[in-house]
């Protein structure tokens, strides 16, 4: 099986109005620009998307937001997009909203076979309304359900023609766990090498949870805030 696509195009070819999706990165720190540039181009509508946040205004998944083409997200920070706060508060956008550890679990849930599970955090909070609670000694904790996604868009510094991916320092985020937890897994990696050349001790996803897998390019790996420090 031939997992290497030539273009980010061809990669989410398939990927129909209304799916659901998973969408690695964390602020824009390891985001498959390609992947969402292509989703973007072809102008699929209706999705859901699973995601830590949702971009900036005009770059990575903001550009989705921008173009009416996310109906609902999954997320855990909302902040540096005024457009995702825009169109939330009139009522555009249907938000699902998580603590970041929350979020986190509930895809590693999902991607081990996990229905749902009890953590703390949110208990007494609107975020656990008509949720099931449980005390555990003497402790009330809210009862969480997995995610899963139909597709799994994730970035990674380099992968080989199976699949395998290696990710690079804090680009590791929410990745690996997306990964694993969707149907049909498409990565984009900046360099491709041959089935071998990766040391299998130092491989952070198995090629077995990827079923695509693409060489992107002009990567801009932005900063979101840039501090200055005067002397």
């Amino acid at each position: 099986m031939n997992k290497v696509y030539a273009t980010a195009a061809e990669a989410v070819a398939d990927i129909p109005d209304g799916a659901t999706i998973m969408v690695g990165g964390f602020g824009l720190c390891g985001i498959p620009e390609n992947l969402i540039l292509a989703l973007h181009d072809k102008g699929v509508k209706g999705l859901t998307v699973i995601s830590n946040n949702c971009g900036v205004d005009d770059f990575g998944l903001g550009i989705l937001l921008q173009a009416r083409q996310i109906k609902k997200m999954v997320s855990s920070y909302v902040g540096e997009n005024k457009e995702f706060e825009r169109q939330y508060l009139s009522d555009e956008l249907e938000l699902e909203f998580n603590p970041q550890g929350t979020l986190a679990e509930r895809i590693r849930a999902g991607g081990a076979g996990i229905p749902a599970f009890f953590v703390p955090a949110g208990t007494g909070t609107i975020l656990a309304q008509g949720k099931e609670t449980r005390a555990f000694e003497d402790k009330e904790y809210v009862m969480e359900t997995a995610l899963k996604a139909d597709f799994a868009l994730v970035k990674a510094f380099k992968g080989d023609k199976e699949g395998n991916l290696i990710y690079r320092k804090t680009a590791r985020n929410f990745n690996p766990m997306m990964a694993a937890a969707a149907r049909i897994t498409i990565a984009e990696v900046e360099e491709i090498v041959e089935i071998g050349e990766l040391d299998p001790d130092f491989i952070h996803t198995p090629g077995i949870y990827v079923r695509r897998i693409l060489k992107g390019e002009r990567y801009e790996k932005r900063v979101e805030r840039r501090t200055l420090r005067c002397a």
